[in-house]
């Protein structure tokens, strides 16, 4: 039996705590320039060339081909199979009639030939990988796809490699190292590139890692600059022109002073989610996960610059403004989820923000320019805080719910697993409504005294998720919230969690998948079932549309179970230990006999 190497110890862990415890620039047409990777040779309409379609993380297209009157007609022409068991996440690029699709571990591109029958394979690129990485991953062998930019596909590696690979010929143009996996860092997320920089991140918070972001030139792959998401100021980027909001942020060496002791150098804050871009206000914004160790009371303070939002300069790196989520995160609710660009109004005048649903289980809606948040409300069951104080910024604690060392703390909403994991949410700008996967789980969380040593588990806790309020009949959600007043539209209940992506598109149809393996398409406007069929594995991947050679619309998105929640069916992890998999396994362990492992990419047309 394969099994995670956290979701291993944390079994264990947990057993120890029952014993101790009392109880589209690139997207499509218009929307492509504004989103376009600026390097090099341009991509056509109605390709896809960045992992979420544009720069503002929208998720959608303004192909409006497929519609709510015709969508009944989509059929599956074509599925490739990777070969390969772990979770497939991301989404595919489509670039001048050729589909690159990225595996997990270890991390095969293949690029497929759009313009002949039968869709065959072009060429595929093994890189060379170290084989330690799988043993120092969290949670499942993730990667989250590819960028296309100045002739190259540029992706990363489990491994800590940047790769730039020539998206013709297959052959490899530069490689960049730029982490120790032996040290207990990986990389998992999908780049962005802004004008000639490359921005990637690492993984890794549940290793002790130094969490950080980087810029390589998309050229050379030489690394430009480095901005540490702890620490101090010099390390962090932090200047005289950063400008936070609110007060309590403000001040020099914060990612130290946060922290007791040195406890920051091995702090996690790791940047593995996704990369948004403002080419008006000129700034890069990304999220950076839980702070290192997840027992609170080892690490006092606000543990600044863990579970923040970053404005940053992608010319130099240096911070602009910064927010952070949840300060002294005491249940791993990182921050690293998709921040989406959008302009909507708010108070009689429309307004340049950034729209966040974190796992806290808050969806924020953020004045990009300066870091004023507008709007904080649930989007699911929350009750380790009665509310966020937009006078300050930080949430309202009760004081019930919080962690500590040597107790188990209760019946926590939402579980570490977040009211939404990374799996992206979408904007309809015609609706100006936004599409999210969520999940309906609540947790039993203790903390445990944990030692570091490198390139080893580092979590101390103990996590036990089951269902939250509905049962197990509705552990997911998939919804329609409008960012402006802080309200759900509409919703529709799933067995499983929701932990795919989404795909919004001008012809008025949202798109999703399950994971139990369901692929849907509902209206936009009401939520209605207009579409489905079955895939044999689940979805956590992302959907994607682009236009084919004969200018007619095509969707694809990948099946392939895993992930955090999903990792006990890749895994082979026992029903029997719910404390496995950090604790994911508690809430579903009826997922296997729903579902297999094993990945696929899917295309479809209408027939």
């Amino acid at each position: 039996m394969r099994c995670f190497p956290v979701a291993a110890m944390a079994g264990a862990l947990g057993a120890v705590m029952l014993a101790a415890s009392p109880g589209v620039a690139a997207a499509q047409g218009d929307a492509m320039a504004a989103g376009a990777p600026q390097a090099g040779s341009a991509a056509r309409t109605g390709d896809w060339t960045t992992p979420a379609g544009d720069f503002a993380s929208t998720r959608y297209s303004s192909i409006d081909q497929i519609t709510t009157s015709n969508v009944g007609k989509l059929k599956e022409i074509w599925s490739f199979t990777t070969g390969i068991k772990d979770g497939h996440e991301g989404q595919p690029l489509v670039i001048n009639n050729t589909m690159y699709v990225v595996t997990p571990f270890p991390n095969i591109l293949f690029a497929f030939d759009l313009t002949k029958p039968g869709f065959p394979k072009k060429w595929e690129y093994r890189a060379p990988i170290d084989a330690a990485a799988p043993g120092k991953a969290c949670c499942d062998n993730v990667n989250r796809g590819a960028v296309y930019a100045d002739g190259k596909i540029i992706y990363n590696l489990l491994d800590n490699h940047t790769i730039a690979v020539d998206a013709n010929t297959g052959k490899e143009v530069w490689r960049t190292k730029l982490d120790d996996v032996n040290k207990g860092s990986t990389m998992t997320m999908a780049p962005l590139v802004v004008k000639d920089k490359v921005i990637v991140g690492n993984s890794g918070g549940e290793m002790g890692v130094w969490g950080w972001a980087a810029a390589l030139d998309v050229k050379t792959g030489k690394e430009i600059w480095r901005a540490r998401n702890t620490g101090p100021d010099k390390d962090v980027l932090i200047g005289s022109d950063f400008k936070p909001f609110y007060g309590w942020m403000r001040g020099t060496d914060m990612g130290v002073k946060s922290w007791r002791g040195d406890q920051w150098k091995i702090g996690g804050a790791a940047a593995w989610g996704w990369v948004s871009y403002d080419p008006k206000l000129n700034l890069i914004y990304y999220g950076t996960s839980n702070p290192g160790v997840w027992n609170p009371d080892m690490r006092p303070g606000d543990n600044l610059w863990a579970t923040t939002v970053w404005a940053r300069d992608p010319e130099t790196g240096h911070a602009k403004w910064a927010y952070q989520f949840t300060p002294h995160d005491m249940w791993d609710y990182d921050g690293v989820n998709e921040n989406i660009l959008a302009d909507i109004p708010i108070g009689g005048r429309t307004r340049a923000v950034l729209v966040h649903f974190d796992r806290n289980g808050f969806a924020y809606t953020i004045d990009r320019a300066t870091g004023e948040v507008l709007v904080a409300q649930p989007f699911k069951t929350v009750n380790w805080a009665t509310g966020v104080d937009l006078k300050t910024g930080r949430p309202v604690l009760d004081s019930a719910k919080t962690t500590h060392q040597g107790r188990l703390t209760k019946d926590i909403c939402p579980s570490s697993a977040g009211a939404k994991d990374q799996q992206p949410a979408a904007y309809d700008p015609q609706t100006k409504l936004f599409y999210t996967p969520s999940t309906n789980f609540c947790m039993d969380y203790g903390g445990i005294e944990a030692q570091y040593i490198a390139g080893t588990p580092y979590v101390g806790a103990a996590v036990k998720m089951y269902a939250g309020p509905g049962g197990n009949d509705a552990r997911g959600e998939f919804l329609a919230w409008d960012a402006a007043t802080g309200k759900k539209v509409w919703g529709i209940t799933e067995r499983f969690p929701v932990w795919s992506g989404t795909l919004a598109t001008a012809g008025g149809v949202v798109f999703y998948g399950t994971m139990d393996g369901d692929f849907k398409a509902v209206d936009a406007k009401s939520g209605k079932e207009l579409w489905k069929t079955h895939f044999e594995s689940g979805i956590i991947g992302n959907p994607m549309t682009f236009l084919g050679p004969d200018g007619k619309q095509y969707l694809a998105v990948y099946s392939g179970v895993g992930g955090w929640v999903g990792a006990i069916v890749p895994g082979n992890l026992s029903k029997d230990d719910p404390w496995a998999a950090l604790g994911a396994v508690g809430a579903v362990p009826d997922l296997p006999d729903h579902t297999v492992a094993g990945g696929a990419v899917h295309i479809f047309a209408l027939q």
